[in-house]
């Protein structure tokens, strides 16, 4: 399926740095202008922030060139015109640096759920009568009909928690046109036992989500590797671990797969981030 948006596909560079926006909130100035000339991108928040997004302003204010992308603004809990108001707020005071990024969440945490596809295109129907452009958002995707979706009603797809084979399937589904950015895990460690046991940690809650387990099924990981606390094959494929050399190659396996963008997700404390994302900054291949 070729992607119908008008307008230039988002160029935040070849990776960028992800994690839940109050960890964004608490860097300082001079740790996100180092991130910036690290040569990331683009901060990646996620954690279903409110719609006001007020927090992203400071950010993009401390630095000249660093994009903010959200991963994501949840549909249910954030309403389209709020959300509208905020990225146009945005968009006049920093041009062209605000990504906005939305999805569905799951089905656990919500009382009265939608079929996902059904309540995407509403909330993207009221992205445009808002006037958010559609090359200016994108969609949290996975299954194939979500994917499709996010080529024809925006600038394209930000897969959550999959791996390389997920993104050459994605990017068969939607296309060369559309922009594809697949979110990876990192620990950096060549304790294989340590890594896993991050991992595990942070892996658990989506070891009870049914739209993370279909996905992984699709993938061609059984029941088994799936059971709590998840398998060594499942949790290596989709937390990269090793020397930084092993985890740039990892990554850059996405690129490989089709992906523009990667956003990187360092598993470990927030005053560890910057030193760990200039640590791979080299072996990326970045400034």
């Amino acid at each position: 399926m070729t992607q119908t948006t008008v307008g230039a596909k988002p160029d935040l560079g070849t990776f960028g740095a992800f994690g839940h926006y109050l960890q964004f909130q608490q860097l300082s100035p001079e740790q996100l202008r180092d991130i910036e000339a690290l040569g990331y991108g683009a901060i990646w928040a996620g954690g279903s922030p409110p719609a006001e997004l007020e927090w992203i302003d400071p950010i993009l204010a401390a630095t000249d060139t660093l994009q903010l992308a959200t991963g994501i603004v949840n549909i249910w809990s954030a309403d389209a015109e709020a959300v509208a108001g905020s990225f146009h707020r945005i968009e006049a005071a920093y041009p062209g640096r605000f990504l906005l990024g939305i999805g569905v969440g799951h089905r656990e945490a919500i009382g009265e759920y939608r079929k996902p596809l059904d309540a995407l295109t509403d909330y993207l129907d009221r992205l445009d009568e808002y006037g958010v452009p559609r090359h200016r958002r994108v969609v949290a995707a996975l299954g194939p009909k979500v994917l499709q979706l996010s080529a024809a009603r925006s600038a394209g797809a930000h897969p959550y928690l999959t791996t390389p084979e997920h993104t050459a399937t994605a990017r068969e589904l939607i296309g060369p046109a559309a922009f594809l950015a697949p979110e990876h895990k990192v620990v950096l460690t060549t304790d294989q036992d340590k890594a896993r046991a991050v991992g595990r940690k942070a892996l658990d809650i989506y070891l009870g989500l049914s739209n993370y387990l279909n996905n992984f099924k699709r993938l061609g990981f059984t029941d088994e590797d799936l059971a709590k606390p998840g398998s060594d094959r499942f949790i290596d494929a989709v937390v990269a671990h090793g020397t930084v050399e092993d985890v740039a190659a990892r990554l850059r396996q996405h690129r490989d797969a089709g992906a523009d963008h990667v956003p990187v997700q360092v598993l470990t404390s927030p005053d560890k981030l910057v030193p760990a994302l200039a640590e791979l900054a080299g072996p990326l291949g970045l400034a």
